[in-house]
């Protein structure tokens, strides 16, 4: 029976049952009790206030809530030594390159083939294996015999058997090379020369070597430069030979010699005549410097008074050279082309001034302007030609007239039949007024009054003198006034007007301020006589309110002159707004006066062009115009559609303008002859149809140009409807074509345009929700299902976003600690340096302090001998 306590007998009966495991050695027992040794240890060395408890607001017994306990000393700790490990390692390591070497063969060479690399590998693999197997009989030993080795006997290649159609020569026997190759030289020994090239050379034997190799090279280095010595003299010799041959004066061999000989081709002829040629080649020179504005100004002024000193010696007969001889005088360059074909005949006469591009710009301007309107611009240009002016008719006028003069009378003068021409002074005066410019032209062609202008700007250039500003100025005021005085009837001279604007332009480009004020004088009075035209009465027939000729030829000028697409202008603006006057409050009593006015509407579309601001006067006086002239079906004022006003259709003095259909059966649209149609009285019905396709040709201008306003439903719509009446049934085809095609076109704008208009809308802004009291109950409002949407996408999509602001929430926290712990570093590594820093101040404060203490001990004690020798 097992000796023992009753719970040790039991033990070992259950153990023997099978019922419990045998009890562990006491090695195991003694490990195990270490290991709660162990546990206890640690626990004795936690401290319980570095765990940290949430307080849950509802503790359930068994329930463990994701941190709820936490040891945020021990995290931290943690957090700091893996950011060393990882964070600080890679700080300090993100400047330094890696240390591995490649050594694989080649690999950088850029020498080595590919096949190069592979045989140095395999040579360096086979090295390799061989050190192991020294001692192997069996590897790869070669045996020589007298240096040669015994395994090439086996290669039969290149033993000098003899072939098939050698053996019948010398049959059996070996030849002295197979002997020597094969049979080993027969045993012989070698001559003492092969004896010697095997041996080792001397040092001295190599130096002496080299030193011939040396001047062997040195030889052949002096040899080559003597033949290129030798050569370049020969090539020198040539070239002189040649030269001689350029620059003989008198050649020996001359063309007639070369043609008597027949053995010289004909291509050597020309080619020894072209080398001649070039003896008298004039040679390059160099070009005079760029002049400035004031030296060809100064230059052109000197030009003008040598000629005009020329021109006075001939006619007083002191010069016996004729006229036509001034081009010896003068350089036959493009300098002198500006100021009149007297200096120089032969040279372009066009009119090309120091600011040229400006004034050929706006030559074109004025003469492109006429003709580019093909739809209206064109009628408008022959305008000009032709119209009746306020001033013309103020200038014929009695003394006791009530309108202000604002052109020179015209005088009778005298002027030379056209075959008879003066020649044309080269120095004139600048003038002070108009009557002193008219003076000055007063015998003069109108085809020369350019080049006038041109040299009286030349010879008082600013530059010249001080005075010059103030009469270019003047002159500036001159030329408008002549603009003025050429272009009122009864002879208007539309081709002079056209040559002097861009002289006009340039003054005004060099003196706006002064050049507006003289054009704004002139708007300024246009509209004083248009208030005394009004005061009159509109419809008297002698009230002068529409313009003329004269002012239509101003206000054209002044779009050419100046920008008409600014949003204010001094001059711009002012003429701006006496056009609408004109057009909204003369009335029509005439054909002159819907002449003048449409011309007025088609200088509204030239400033208009660029800025396409809304003119509703011009639109307005065409349609008028419209209904002035062409049949329709409108009987009276009430049934015309829109609200156009229309004080004058079918008025008493506006009903003899209409369209007479029988007699304009067969005529067609054609180009109005504005000059005829503002000086005559008596009109054909041939002009009135001309008007007619102006209007049509001037509301399909002005529908392309506003056919991107917001209003343009309104604004063209009633036009549409009033075309749709016209009675042109009757008319020829050409009329109704153009006025079928004109409908089109606003049917097709207006049809865009409803289709591009929206309805206006709100100010569109978050709705305002409406008040509820009634509560709101949720099925599922507990904690744990705030994320479960029945719908599975909408909540696998919550979950990704809640997913996603908790990394982005993660992921800055970790950022902020990693900056925090990079600045602690800096921080250490800074207070690191700063105490070696003073580490060594101090150290060398510490070794001069000492030096400084022994020197005030070495002066003292100096000091004590020096009194001590005194006393003594």
């Amino acid at each position: 029976m097992t000796k023992g306590s009753q719970l040790s007998q039991l033990k070992s009966a259950l153990c023997q049952a099978g019922i419990s495991k045998a009890p562990q050695n006491g090695k195991k027992r003694k490990r195990s009790g270490s290991i709660d040794e162990d546990k206890f240890k640690k626990a004795l060395h936690k401290n319980p206030f570095d765990t940290k408890v949430t307080k849950l607001k509802h503790d359930i017994g068994g329930r463990k809530v994701k941190g709820s306990k936490g040891k945020p000393a021990e995290r931290k700790q943690a957090g700091m030594e893996q950011r060393e490990k990882t964070l600080l390692k890679e700080i300090q390591d993100r400047r330094r390159v890696g240390g591995v070497i490649d050594k694989r063969f080649g690999e950088n060479d850029p020498s080595m083939s590919l096949e190069e690399r592979m045989l140095e590998r395999f040579t360096q693999e086979r090295q390799r294996a061989s050190k192991g197997a020294a001692f192997n009989l069996e590897g790869e030993e070669h045996l020589t015999h007298y240096g040669q080795s015994l395994s090439n006997l086996d290669h039969f290649d290149d033993v000098g058997l003899p072939m098939d159609e050698d053996e019948d020569e010398d049959e059996g026997q070996l030849d002295r090379d197979i002997v020597g190759r094969e049979h080993f030289g027969g045993f012989d020994d070698k001559d003492e020369t092969d004896n010697q090239s095997d041996r080792k050379k001397s040092k001295a034997e190599v130096m002496a070597e080299l030193i011939a190799k040396s001047k062997k090279h040195k030889a052949l280095r002096q040899l080559h430069q003597a033949q290129e010595e030798s050569m370049r003299h020969q090539l020198d010799e040539d070239f002189d030979s040649f030269r001689s041959l350029l620059f003989a004066p008198n050649a020996q061999i001359t063309d007639s010699n070369l043609v008597s000989q027949p053995g010289i081709p004909s291509v050597d002829m020309d080619y020894d005549r072209q080398i001649r040629e070039l003896a008298f080649d004039q040679r390059a020179k160099p070009k005079d410097r760029t002049k400035t504005e004031d030296e060809l100004a100064l230059e052109q002024k000197e030009a003008l008074e040598g000629a005009e000193r020329q021109r006075m010696r001939r006619m007083l007969g002191e010069d016996g050279e004729g006229g036509d001889n001034l081009e010896d005088d003068f350089p036959v360059d493009g300098s002198f082309a500006t100021i009149g074909s007297g200096l120089v005949r032969g040279i372009d006469q066009g009119v090309v001034q120091d600011d040229s591009e400006e004034e050929e710009d706006e030559d074109e301007g004025v003469g492109v302007d006429e003709d580019e309107e093909t739809d209206g611009e064109d009628e408008n240009s022959k305008a000009e030609e032709g119209s009746e002016s306020s001033f013309g008719s103020e200038a014929g006028s009695t003394s006791g007239s009530e309108f202000d003069e604002i052109t020179t009378n015209k005088k009778s003068t005298k002027r030379e039949p056209p075959g008879v021409r003066h020649e044309l002074p080269f120095i004139f005066p600048c003038p002070e007024s108009h009557e002193e410019f008219l003076e000055i032209i007063g015998e003069i062609d109108d085809t020369d009054v350019p080049i006038v202008v041109q040299r009286i700007r030349t010879l008082h250039h600013p530059s010249l003198s001080p005075d010059n500003k103030m009469k270019l100025q003047n002159l500036t005021s001159v030329l408008v006034d002549h603009i003025l005085y050429i272009t009122s009837p009864p002879a208007p001279r539309f081709t002079l007007l056209n040559s002097i604007v861009p002289h006009l332009f340039a003054l005004c480009r060099s003196y706006p301020i002064e050049s507006a004020g003289f054009f704004v004088e002139k708007l300024s009075l246009m509209h004083k006589n248009l208030e005394r035209g009004l005061s009159r009465g509109a419809l008297e027939l002698g009230a002068r309110t529409w313009p003329g000729p004269a002012e239509l030829s101003l206000l054209r000028t002044i779009g050419v002159i100046w920008s008409s697409s600014d949003m204010s202008h001094p001059v711009i603006s002012p003429a701006r707004l006496l056009m609408g006057a004109y057009l909204g409050l003369c009335r029509v009593r005439s054909l002159t006066d819907i002449t003048s006015g449409l011309f007025l509407s088609s200088i509204f579309l030239q400033y208009e062009e660029l800025s396409k601001r809304l003119v509703p006067e011009a639109i307005n006086f065409s349609i008028n115009a419209v209904l002035h002239l062409a049949p329709s079906s409108l009987k009276n004022v009430t049934s015309i559609p829109g609200s156009f006003p229309s004080p004058d259709f079918h008025s008493d003095l506006c009903a003899p303008l209409a369209i007479d259909v029988k007699k304009s059966k067969h005529l067609d649209f054609r180009t109005p002859n504005l000059h005829q149609l503002l000086t005559n009285e008596n009109y054909q019905e041939q002009d009135k149809l001309d008007l007619l396709g102006l209007a049509f040709r001037l509301l399909d201008r002005f529908s392309e140009m506003y056919k991107s306003l917001y209003g343009f439903i309104e604004l063209f719509q009633p036009v549409l409807d009033i075309l749709m009446k016209l009675g042109i049934t009757k008319l020829s085809e050409g009329v109704r074509t153009q006025a079928s095609s004109l409908q089109d076109k606003l049917t097709r704008l207006l049809k865009f345009a409803g289709q591009a208009r929206r309805p206006l809308l709100l100010q569109a802004h978050k709705p305002i929700p409406i008040p509820t009291y009634i509560p709101k109950f949720e099925s599922r409002s507990s904690s744990y299902l705030r994320r479960q949407d029945p719908d599975h996408e909408r909540n696998e999509a919550s979950k990704l976003r809640y997913q996603v602001k908790q990394e982005k929430k993660g992921a800055i926290r970790e950022l902020r600690k990693d900056a925090k712990f990079l600045a602690a570093v800096e921080h250490k590594q800074q207070a690191e340096k700063d105490r070696a820093y003073k580490d060594r101040m101090n150290k060398a404060f510490s070794i001069l302090e000492g030096e400084r203490a022994e020197q005030k001990a070495m002066d003292r004690e100096k000091a004590k001998e020096k009194r001590r020798s005194g006393r003594k």
